[in-house]
């Protein structure tokens, strides 16, 4: 798997399907957690087990559902799991470049802002990072990456785009750390995204 694009240019981001694969910070109060894949779980990812901790489903079209380890929560979390599926006809390279322009907006005011993105056999992976500043803006308080493959289906009657991201969190003095492992080891996680057997929706 080659990187085929990783670029610092800026755009004008598009409004077209970001809310599909939207990245926030966010604190969340769940109500009720709803499987609306009725993806079998929890989900292993390496060596970690995810269980289904938050979901989402704002039309019939699209459903996002999120995965923490036990003992992590939505508010503070250094791993998770995001799985956006929404139906209809969408390519893989659609999605992801819509992706790509949001994250070329966000470069004009954050330049810790960068990504790159990989190809295999029809699919694309982008590789990202994100960071929160402090509310004074003196320092940042949170770095975070997310891997993000996206898969385009067409089986048991259902057609749609399934986003599946893995997020690694790292926090204020965590974070020099975590940013000399990901430097030493950029490429680990995005095989093992890249490999991954993906869960499908039901």
């Amino acid at each position: 798997m080659k990187p085929i694009l990783s670029k610092n240019r800026t755009y004008i981001s598009s409004a077209l399907l970001v809310v599909i694969l939207q990245v926030v910070f966010q604190g969340t109060t769940v109500a009720q957690i709803t499987d609306y894949l009725k993806i079998p779980g929890p989900l292993q990812v390496d060596t970690t087990t995810f269980h289904l901790a938050w979901s989402l489903n704002p039309s019939p079209n699209y459903v996002k559902q999120e995965y923490l380890p036990e003992g992590q929560s939505l508010e503070k979390f250094h791993s998770m799991v995001t799985i956006d599926f929404v139906k209809g006809h969408y390519t893989a390279e659609e999605v992801m470049k819509t992706k790509i322009n949001e994250l070329d907006a966000l470069k004009k005011s954050n330049p810790i802002v960068n990504y790159k993105v990989y190809e295999k056999e029809n699919e694309f992976i982008l590789d990202f990072l994100l960071s929160q500043n402090s509310p004074d803006g003196e320092k940042v308080i949170i770095i975070e990456r997310n891997v993000y493959r996206y898969h385009t289906i067409n089986t048991k009657g259902k057609e749609g785009l399934l986003a599946f991201c893995v997020t690694e969190r790292a926090y204020e003095d965590s974070i020099v750390n975590f940013l000399e492992n990901l430097k030493a080891n950029q490429r680990k996680l995005v095989n093992i995204v890249g490999t991954l057997k993906l869960p499908e929706p039901n």
